[in-house]
């Protein structure tokens, strides 16, 4: 068992962060949706490791997207207030899409032609920032206020029952993606193939007091959290309800922060269960279940080392096509502001079974691609490249690891299979957004993921091989 010579602190804390009014939801493209009612709160979590002096910080968010303007600002004013490193301090959205966004991350800043009272457009809901903004660092300062002597046990499980690859591989090779419901009589018989993998890993870390009370559960596994969406509820999905069920097993005082994996192809709805139905209690309940059972079979570990890092790997944008611009430009001359969709836009959504929207409250789907694409152009003219920062956090042997944007799942396990700790945990949507990462072989079959991604095809690979060396850096033998 560890020394009490080398000891490990740490605290924890949780602040709600549910909007007090109508507040737009992020987490759809062009509708306007602000939720309705509060199905579950939303919450800031902050958990403060500190050994010897070396001091980390993660933050979770039950939003959909934090941007890089405002994670800078939490990460540099948290430093201040713990006297760390900003490169400590992580702040991840678990990307539950029945929540807002705090940042607009929609539209390049060059890109004007959103009006100020659709501001919505751009992902963000000006009002809600400074609400939650002063919420998150209060829960940083309470999570730094409770450290105490603490110790750690790590593990994981599998399940594999409630997320599933969701790039759908039809008959001409190209990709679709499946939606929550059967489609009768036979179901979606389009689908060739699912076109990768998933990851069933539930990894857990607890931290705990001197008394074995538990203190907090860093909570890991990887999927999108839509089982609420599209509906105007405000809910944090399936990271929220298997937080409250470990919350309620191991007491009020436990803050469960779910670190939500590189689930940029990863949906949990099930495309081959006609029965299936969205429910994010029963995913919180597995979940759950197997955490459960995993911590009941851990030990205390000795090493209770804290350290971090941090790395800016320069990645190309991704050129737009001559022909995308022109037909961009030619829409957008023709409508220089958002064109709501008509009666026949609407039908398009419901061929798509995405039925649930009303016209009036929608922007019509070929300007929204049309400002997609200028978008792009405009921030490939203005940066060509784009720095973009992998982080590691080291917890005894664990790995946190935090990447920007809607990474592959591909590249998180390859992560995980080259990483020099087990466990490797890996945080999607962290510190800022780059728009989806997918694998290079996906370029070809095109699909939702691959028209709004801004990276060149090859910058997964890139990623995956500059996170294995900074793993390195803070795991040297």
């Amino acid at each position: 068992m560890t020394s009490r010579g080398n000891l490990l602190r740490a605290g924890a804390a949780q602040v709600d962060i549910t909007p007090r009014s109508l507040m737009q939801m992020a987490g759809e493209v062009g509708w306007f949706r602000p939720g309705q009612y509060v199905y579950d709160p939303l919450y800031a979590k902050a958990l403060v490791v500190d050994n010897n002096g070396k001091k980390a910080c993660i933050v979770t968010l039950d939003l959909t997207i934090v941007t890089r303007e405002w994670a800078s600002r939490i990460r540099e004013e948290a430093a201040r207030r713990l006297g760390t490193d900003p490169r400590a301090v992580m702040v991840h959205a678990t990307q539950t899409h029945t929540a807002p966004a705090l940042g607009h991350f929609m539209f390049d800043k060059e890109f004007k032609n959103i009006p100020p009272e659709m501001e919505w457009l751009g992902g963000g809901d000006s009002r809600y920032f400074p609400f939650a903004y002063e919420r998150i660092l209060q829960a940083v300062e309470e999570a730094h206020e409770t450290m105490q002597p603490a110790w750690i046990r790590t593990g994981s499980g599998i399940e594999g029952r409630v997320q599933f690859n969701r790039r759908a591989v039809n008959h001409a090779g190209m990709v679709q993606m499946p939606g929550p419901r059967w489609q009768p009589p036979l179901g979606p018989t389009y689908i060739h193939y699912l076109e990768g993998p998933i990851d069933p890993e539930v990894g857990v870390i607890v931290i705990q007091n001197e008394a074995l009370q538990v203190l907090a559960l860093v909570l890991h596994h990887t999927g999108h959290p839509v089982n609420v969406f599209p509906k105007e509820v405000i809910s944090a999905d399936w990271c929220g309800a298997w937080a409250a069920r470990m919350q309620k097993r191991f007491g009020p005082r436990c803050v469960g922060l779910v670190v939500n994996g590189c689930c940029g192809n990863i949906n949990p709805w099930n495309c081959y269960d006609p029965d299936y139905v969205p429910d994010h209690q029963r995913m919180g309940r597995l979940l759950a279940e197997t955490t459960a059972n995993v911590v009941d079979g851990l030990t205390i570990e000795d090493d209770v080392t804290v350290d971090f890092a941090s790395d800016i790997v320069w990645i190309p944008m991704r050129d737009v096509s001559p022909e995308d611009l022109k037909e961009a430009r030619d829409i957008l001359t023709k409508h220089p502001e958002p064109l709501w969709c008509d009666t026949a836009g609407y039908a398009a959504y419901e061929n798509n079974q995405r039925a649930s929207r009303p016209p009036h409250r929608t922007v019509d789907a070929a300007w929204m691609r049309a400002a997609g694409i200028m978008s792009n152009y405009l921030q490939k003219q203005r940066e060509p490249r784009m720095d973009y920062e992998i982080q590691a956090l080291r917890i005894g042997r664990t790995a946190v690891v935090g990447l920007p944007g809607e990474p592959f799942v591909e590249g998180q396990l390859r992560i995980k299979l080259e990483s020099p700790t087990y466990p490797t945990y890996v945080a999607h949507c962290c510190n800022m957004y780059v728009g989806y990462i997918p694998t290079e072989e996906a370029f070809a079959r095109g699909g939702h993921e691959v028209f709004y991604s801004k990276l060149v095809p090859e910058a997964l690979a890139t990623i995956v091989k500059h996170t294995r060396e900074l793993i390195g850096t803070i795991f040297k033998e």
